[in-house]
């Protein structure tokens, strides 16, 4: 189990979960601690027993056999808070997750060791030694394939690609780029001497390469860092020659720049830069500024902030809101996304998209523009295979990038919420074309909590030779009795691209998320259970329908369906 899920079988997680303490706590462990009270906004409070393991933090009422528990991996807590309350403690647990629970513990003493080894437990510094690596879940194994899919599959499916690219493995042992993966889609005529100086002449290594083939015109998005051409205007004739083998000399392609035309310039006093128009001369850039790092942290920070305080008016509510700017960054990455797929589907042109690094805008990017352009990416095994190839072994830091979340004291350098960001962009999709996705919000729910948190290695480490020994999480979600959870009833597959609005009226907060731990998401929890059921009803009955019109009848009957669902955005 992971997060704040519930778990009826805890002894089985305990024995999982033993082993040698790490010396860096201070006082007793103290597992199990009896007569503790713990406090839940939607629960109320309660007594039971608590028990803390190396990974897992467990609370039983113990009342009977059908006894309530909770079980939290210590990975899942951002932030700890006690004090005295007259001869007891009080320890307010806030989780990655955004679950803020609330320990009355009896005893100071008590109180201070369960504390100080909750913060030495939840913040263990090698990754080795983190819960990933101990999960040995039965339906899983180790060998064969890491993960759902490779690049040499996806080009094998992709029959548009047989002609002009193919499968380098320059990089198998990560020595070109190290969050590469170890395959890589590039044109064919482009050998691997020049993927290595084109490497050098890209920040991290991180050289131009395939990420989607448009299975309608055969244009391509590519992605790759910046180029370091730095205060002197260097240039590099094998990085010249890799993009122009991707498009022919009558074409254009763009080069769709995640920063200002200002920051840029400014990269050049850095080492960094831009493609030359002189020596690019077929591709035309275009600058559209996204924010990343600290302000996009910042923002979800006060997101949390607005959604955490129940004693705001509604104005204020609105204002806080507002002012935490998260809608405007979804804004942003809607609108670009909506360009890089115009200049691939309207305006057949092959794109380019990179930033500095090219490891979190541009993959959020990249990743958005599949989701509108490719029906495949739509689908449950689809959505978890673009997440794969565009996020997992494209190199996104995760460990860098999802330390913390919102509340945590600690603010470091490299963290930032950018596939957070992303599943609040596919919500937003989700939202607005109810039949359009196979999966439902439940499946970005359970992405949201497994980023931070999670029994796997999928988004555990920086690079994919890191989570070699752990297992993966896409392929526990697609078992059979796990994927229904997550399957949208509505669903009606379309070849089209999907085009979301990005008006500011089209854009709501993600309550699912933000508010999850409220009242409120029960209800609509209990309303989307209702709508599964009538759809499921609706769907027998029609199954025996062998009349002409089932079609119609069919389609005018999911109408007030679509409707029900956007009231439950809405409300």
């Amino acid at each position: 189990m992971n997060g704040s899920q519930w778990d009826a079988n805890a002894s089985e997680v305990l024995l999982q979960d033993g082993g040698t303490r790490p010396t860096s706590t201070s006082g007793r462990l103290p597992c199990p601690l009896h007569s503790t009270w713990i406090s839940e906004l939607r629960l109320g409070p309660m007594t039971g027993t608590l028990c803390v393991t190396s990974h897992h933090l467990l609370f039983s009422d113990r009342k009977d056999e059908a006894s309530w528990q909770l079980l939290i991996l210590l990975k899942n807590i951002d932030a700890i808070e006690k004090r005295a309350v007259g001869s007891s403690g009080t320890i307010t647990i806030k989780c990655k997750d955004l679950l803020v629970l609330q320990l009355e513990i009896p005893g100071m003493e008590e109180c201070l060791n369960i504390a100080s080894s909750i913060e030495a437990l939840s913040s263990l510094e090698s990754v080795t030694e983190m819960y990933p690596f101990f999960y040995r879940p039965s339906h899983l194994t180790l060998s064969g394939l890491w993960g759902l899919s490779s690049m040499e599959q996806y080009y094998k499916q992709t029959e548009r690609l047989w002609d002009r690219w193919r499968v380098s493995t320059v990089n198998s042992d990560y020595s070109v780029c190290p969050s590469y993966p170890s395959a890589v889609i590039v044109p064919r005529e482009v050998d691997d001497d020049k993927l290595i100086c084109s490497a050098r002449f890209r920040q991290g290594g991180r050289f131009p390469v395939l990420s989607y083939c448009h299975h309608r015109n055969g244009m391509v998005i590519m992605r790759s860092s910046q180029p370091l051409t730095g205060a002197n205007k260097k240039r590099c004739k094998e990085d010249e020659l890799l993009l122009q083998a991707v498009i022919d000399g009558s074409e254009l392609g763009y080069i769709i720049d995640l920063r200002s035309a200002q920051q840029a310039q400014q990269a050049w006093m850095t080492g960094g830069g831009v493609e030359s128009k002189s020596c690019y001369s077929h591709w035309k850039r275009i600058h559209r500024h996204h924010e990343k790092g600290k302000v996009v942290q910042e923002s979800l920070i006060k997101l949390v902030e607005a959604c955490s305080d129940p004693s705001h008016s509604v104005d204020r509510w609105l204002s806080k809101l507002e002012n935490s700017k998260w809608l405007s960054h979804v804004h942003s990455a809607l609108s670009t996304a909506g360009l890089v797929v115009e200049c691939v589907e309207r305006d057949c042109h092959s794109v380019l998209v990179h930033g500095s690094e090219g490891t979190d805008n541009t993959l959020l990017m990249s990743s958005l523009a599949q989701l509108i352009l490719d029906p495949t990416s739509r689908t449950v095994t689809g959505f978890l295979c673009l997440l794969e190839r565009e996020w997992i072994q494209a190199g996104h830091p995760f460990q860098q990038r999802c330390a913390h979340s919102a509340y945590s004291h600690a603010r470091l350098k490299q963290e930032c919420p950018s596939f957070l960001l992303l599943l609040d962009c596919v919500w937003q999709v989700w939202r607005q074309f109810p039949l359009a996705l196979e999966f439902s919000e439940a499946l970005l729910l359970r992405l949201a909590q497994e980023v931070y948190a999670s029994n796997y290695g999928t988004f555990l480490c920086n690079s994919e030779q890191e989570r070699w020994n752990t297992h993966c999480l896409f392929q526990s979600l697609l078992r059979p009795d796990i994927e229904e959870q997550y399957l949208n009833p509505l669903y009606e597959p379309t070849d089209l691209a999907i085009w979301p609005s990005v008006h500011p009226q089209s854009l709501q907060l993600w309550t699912g998320l933000f508010l999850r731990w409220t009242e409120y998401a029960q209800n609509m929890e209990e309303a989307r259970e209702e709508v599964w059921s009538i759809v499921k009803e609706h769907r027998e009955q029609a199954g025996h329908d062998r009349t002409n019109n089932m079609l119609s009848t069919h389609c005018d009957t999911l109408t007030p369906f679509e409707n029900l669902m956007d009231e439950l955005t809405i409300l």
